[in-house]
C-alpha cells in the first residue's frame, strides 16, 4: 500500500495514500472533532466541524473528505480553524431547541460535548423559536424534530448499513426535516425497528423511549457480548447500571454485523414478560418444591442411574452455549451411552470443501444466489446485507417455493426445481455469493455444489448455536416417547404444549433445566434454573463457524447458574468427580471438538 507523508499539528504523520485527513489524524491520535462523521458510514462534510486549515488552500477544508497528499501541511486547532468551529456551533444551538438539561440526552450528546469543548456558554444569536412535531407513534423510539442538527447520520444509517431507505430528508431550508416515508408517522412506515438510526443520533432527536432518564454514559458501564436471537450471532453492547440492563447496541467492532441489529436483538430481549424460574424446584408427589442444589442434582442423577442409556432420552435447544452442548454430550452420549438425542430445530447440511463465506463478502459480490431462506424474517441482519448489496449494484436471484419477503428486491425468482438455471447464470458471475438454508436439499444442494470454487457458500442455519449442536451430534433424530428419564435443556426457550415434546409419556420422568416458566417446566420432576442472556458466560458458534464469547452483563437472579455450570455439577454428581477445572479449559475442548466435529 502506497504511503504518504504529512505534517499535523507539526507532527510528522504517514498515511496510506486515499485515506482523508480526519483517519489520518484518528490513527496518529489527533482528535478532529465531528458531527455528521461516523466510521461506519459515508462522509459527506455537512456539519463543518471537521474543518482543518491546509497550508496552500484558500479556504479552510473538511477532513472528513479531504484526501492526504505528499507533504501536505494541516492545522487542526489553529485560531483560524477554531474561530470557524465556533460559529458553527453558535448558529447549530440558535436553531430549534437546544435547552440541554430538559434533554434525556443530557451527558450523553454529542453537540453538547463539543459546546463544553469550546465555550459556548450563551446564545450569541437569536434562537428560532418555531415549534415542530414530536413523532412518538413508534413503539421503541420517538423523534424529536426540535433536537435535530440534520446531521443525516439517521439517513445514511437507515439506507447504508439496514438498507432500508425508511428516513428521508423532507421539506426545505428553516422547515427541513428527517421524515419516514415522505412523511408517514413513524410508527405506520416502512421501518423495521432494528434502532440503527437511534444509535447513530448524535443529540436527543432519536431517543430510546425505555432507557431515557435512566443514566448517562458516565453512570453506565458497557459489556461486550454476543446476541443470541438467532444464528448470525451479532455483536452487542450491553449498558447497564445498578444490576440492570438499560439498553443494548450494536457492537461498531464486531467482524460479523458491523454494529448493525434487528428488533429482536436490540429491543426484544428488553421487553421479556415471561415468569423466571430462580430456584431449583423437586417434585413431591403432584408439587413441586423449591429445593436445594444438592438435593435436586443428586434426585437428577438417581433418575437417571436408574434406568439404562436405551431408556434414556437427552433434547437440547440450540440456545445452549458451546460449553453445556459440549458437557451434554459428554454426560449422555460418552459417558451414558445414550442414543437418543437431538436438538428441538433441525440444521442446514454444510455442503463440504466448499469455500465458507461471510455476510461481509456479500458486499462485495455481483450475483447473490438466495435458496430455500427468508432472512428478512428469520435472520433480519442478514437480509441487511442482502439488500445492501443489491444497492451496490449485485443481482440477487432468489430461489424459492414459498413466499418469500426478498421477492421485492430479487431480479429473478425460480422454484426450487429451477435451481440449476440460477446455478448457471451465478457460474458466469465474476464474485458469486450462495445463502441458502433448510428449504433445499438433495438435488438442489448438488446443483449449488457444481459452482464449487468459484462463489462463497453461507448456510443460515435455524435457530441459534445450531452450528454447533450439529457438529456435536444432536441433530440425530430424537424419540421422545421412548425415553423413560428425559432430560431436556430449554434455555430460554418458550416450547409449547404444541411442539415434539408434547409426545412424552405421562410416566417419563422429566428433568428440565430452563430459564422460564413453561408448560413443560411446569410439567417436570426436576427443574434446574438457568441464566439468560444477561447473566451467562460462554460462546455461542454462529451460521460462519466462527466461535465467539458471551459475556456476564449484570449478576444472575436468585440461584440462577450458567447452562455449562449445571451440567458440570450434574456430571460430578454422577462421577464424583468435576469434567474441567475452568470455563477456559472447557471453552478449549468444546471448540476443538466442534471444529473437528469429532461425532
Amino acid at each position: 500500500m502506497e504511503m504518504v507523508n504529512l505534517t499535523i499539528n507539526g507532527r510528522s504523520v504517514s498515511a496510506p495514500s486515499g485515506s482523508t485527513i480526519l483517519k489520518a489524524a484518528k490513527d496518529v491520535g489527533i482528535d478532529i472533532p465531528t458531527l455528521c462523521d461516523h466510521p461506519s458510514l459515508t462522509p459527506i462534510g455537512a456539519c463543518r466541524m471537521c474543518t482543518v486549515e491546509v497550508e496552500g488552500q484558500r479556504t479552510l477544508v473538511t477532513a472528513c473528505t479531504f484526501p492526504v497528499a505528499d507533504n501536505m501541511v494541516v492545522q487542526t486547532e489553529s485560531p483560524r480553524v477554531v474561530k470557524a468551529r465556533k460559529l458553527v456551533l453558535e448558529l447549530l444551538f440558535s436553531e430549534r431547541n437546544h435547552i440541554c438539561p430538559s434533554c434525556e440526552s443530557s451527558g450523553n450528546c454529542e453537540l453538547q460535548e463539543l459546546g463544553y469543548r469550546y465555550g459556548i456558554d450563551h446564545w450569541k444569536y437569536p434562537a428560532i423559536t418555531k415549534r415542530f412535531p414530536i413523532d412518538a407513534t413508534h413503539r421503541y423510539m420517538f423523534l424529536e424534530h426540535n433536537r435535530c442538527v440534520l446531521c443525516g447520520r439517521c439517513e445514511r444509517g437507515c439506507g447504508e448499513l439496514a438498507a432500508n431507505h425508511t428516513l428521508g430528508l423532507g421539506n426545505r431550508g428553516s422547515d427541513s426535516i428527517i421524515n419516514c416515508d415522505a412523511m408517514t408517522p413513524w410508527g405506520s412506515s416502512t421501518c423495521v425497528s432494528c434502532g440503527t438510526c437511534l444509535q447513530l443520533c448524535p443529540t436527543g432527536a432519536i431517543s430510546d423511549k425505555r432507557s431515557a432518564f435512566m443514566g448517562r454514559d458516565t453512570e453506565t458501564e458497557r459489556v461486550k457480548s454476543t446476541c443470541n436471537r438467532c444464528s448470525i450471532g451479532c455483536g452487542i453492547e450491553v449498558a447497564t447500571r445498578s444490576n440492570n440492563v438499560l439498553r443494548i447496541e450494536g457492537d461498531w467492532e464486531a467482524v460479523v454485523n458491523g454494529g448493525r441489529l434487528c428488533e429482536n436483538g436490540r429491543f426484544a430481549p428488553l421487553f421479556e414478560s415471561r415468569k423466571r424460574i430462580t430456584k431449583p424446584l423437586v417434585k413431591t408427589g403432584d408439587r413441586q418444591t423449591e429445593a436445594t442444589w444438592d438435593k435436586a442434582l443428586s434426585t437428577a442423577a438417581e433418575l437417571l442411574g436408574s434406568v439404562g442409556g436405551a431408556e434414556i432420552g437427552a433434547v437440547t435447544t440450540s440456545d445452549a452455549t458451546n460449553e453445556a452442548l459440549y458437557l451434554l454430550s459428554l454426560i449422555f452420549r460418552d459417558n451414558l451411552k445414550v442414543s437418543n438425542v437431538g436438538m428441538v430445530n433441525g440444521a442446514v447440511p454444510v455442503l463440504p470443501g466448499l469455500p465458507c463465506g461471510s455476510l461481509q463478502d456479500m458486499l462485495q459480490s455481483d450475483i447473490i444466489i438466495a435458496a430455500g431462506v427468508d432472512p428478512v424474517s428469520d435472520q433480519p441482519v442478514a437480509s441487511f446485507f442482502v439488500k445492501r448489496a443489491v444497492d451496490l449494484g449485485a443481482r440477487l436471484i432468489l430461489v424459492d417455493d414459498k413466499e418469500n419477503e426478498l421477492a421485492p428486491f430479487a431480479s429473478k425468482k425460480l422454484g426450487i426445481n429451477e435451481i440449476s438455471t440460477a446455478a448457471d447464470i451465478a457460474g458466469e458471475a465474476a464474485s458469486p455469493f450462495v445463502l441458502y438454508g433448510a428449504g433445499i436439499a438433495g438435488d438442489a444442494m448438488r446443483a449449488l455444489a457444481k459452482l464449487g470454487d468459484k462463489a462463497l457458500f453461507l448456510a443460515l442455519q435455524p435457530g441459534v448455536n445450531t452450528y454447533a449442536a450439529d457438529a456435536l451430534g444432536f441433530n440425530n433424530g430424537f424419540t421422545p416417547k421412548s425415553a423413560k428419564v428425559l432430560f431436556a435443556q430449554i434455555g430460554e426457550e418458550g416450547l409449547t404444549t404444541g411442539h415434539m415434546l408434547a409426545g412424552i409419556d405421562d410416566k417419563t420422568a422429566l428433568i428440565v433445566q430452563a430459564s422460564y416458566q413453561s408448560p413443560l417446566t411446569q410439567r417436570a420432576d426436576i427443574v434446574l434454573p438457568a441464566t439468560i442472556w444477561s447473566e451467562r458466560k460462554g460462546s455461542l458458534t454462529n451460521s460462519e463457524g466462527r466461535v465467539q464469547k458471551v459475556n456476564q452483563a449484570i449478576k444472575p437472579q436468585g440461584e440462577v447458574k450458567s447452562d455449562w455450570e449445571i451440567l458440570s455439577l450434574l456430571a460430578e454428581t454422577l462421577t464424583g468427580k468435576p469434567p474441567v477445572t475452568s470455563l477456559e479449559e472447557l471453552s478449549t475442548l468444546a471448540q476443538q471438538k466442534i471444529t473437528n466435529k469429532e461425532i
